[in-house]
């Protein structure tokens, strides 16, 4: 299938608009994360909607206002103790070691020069609201642990959504959040090392499914994204087709997605 890029840009995130300034200030952000992973030896590849701008449209989806990656969960244990230490002043590592009520399973990295809420409303709690990229860890977990989890550490979306004060909600949902990366997930953990598997997902906690073979992702291969060569998984093509069908044609009511609700750039 041929693909206009020209026109799609045109049509969706020009130069002067929002979105494109917004995917620009991600790009940056992601060339900081690709130094710091190269001069640490951590794999990681673009995911999800990323990873499809990438194959699909060598840069970011013209109508995409996200930018995921991933990496192996030892990986993002290591990531996690060496950002804090290692980011220019403009970011800050979002995870709940950083802000107190950040409890997303996956880690964030934000910008510290725009203010950005999303649609869904739950980052109204936390303490840094810049433009972000999402940092998921991947394991290898059988699928019944991993929706079990998901089950369990998705209580704290509900108190959070039915709370009439948001804030009073947080310390019972920070004791919900606390009891499972204290004994729930290590006791699943323990549960999945008897029971090994070969297949891959997301960590537990993290509400996506993407059922993956450690050969899916590694290793990884470097294709253009923007200006940046980018890592992707070794079987990019293989994991979209699985999540996306024919990932090569373009949706039919593209930019109906949005992640951003609130968006200032400064």
């Amino acid at each position: 299938m041929n693909i206009d890029h020209k026109a799609l840009r045109q049509q969706y995130n020009p130069d002067s608009s929002q979105l494109r300034k917004m995917q620009m200030r991600m790009l940056e952000m992601l060339q900081v994360v690709d130094a710091i992973c190269r001069r640490h030896g951590i794999d990681y590849w673009l995911s999800g909607g990323s990873m499809l701008g990438a194959v699909r449209h060598r840069g970011f989806i013209p109508w995409d206002d996200d930018l995921d990656i991933e990496m192996l969960r030892p990986d993002f244990e290591k990531l996690m103790r060496l950002l804090p230490g290692e980011l220019p002043d403009n970011l800050v590592l979002q995870w709940h070691t950083t802000d107190e009520n950040y409890f997303f399973p996956f880690a964030k990295i934000r910008d510290r020069n725009s203010r950005l809420f999303e649609r869904n409303g739950y980052d109204r709690v936390f303490r840094e609201h810049g433009i972000f990229v999402d940092i998921f860890p991947v394991e290898p977990v059988r699928p019944w642990i991993h929706r079990l989890s998901n089950m369990s550490y998705g209580h704290a979306y509900k108190m959070l959504r039915t709370a009439s004060d948001p804030m009073a909600a947080m310390p019972r949902i920070r004791r919900w959040v606390g009891f499972h990366r204290k004994v729930v997930f290590p006791v699943l953990r323990g549960l999945n090392r008897l029971m090994p598997t070969r297949h891959y997902d997301f960590a537990l906690g993290i509400p996506y499914y993407q059922r993956s073979l450690r050969s899916d992702y590694l290793p990884v291969r470097r294709v253009p994204f923007e200006t940046l060569q980018a890592p992707v998984m070794n079987e990019a093509e293989k994991c979209l087709a699985w999540r996306y069908g024919d990932y090569m044609r373009l949706p039919e009511n593209p930019g109906s997605q949005y992640h951003a609700d609130e968006l200032e750039i400064y």
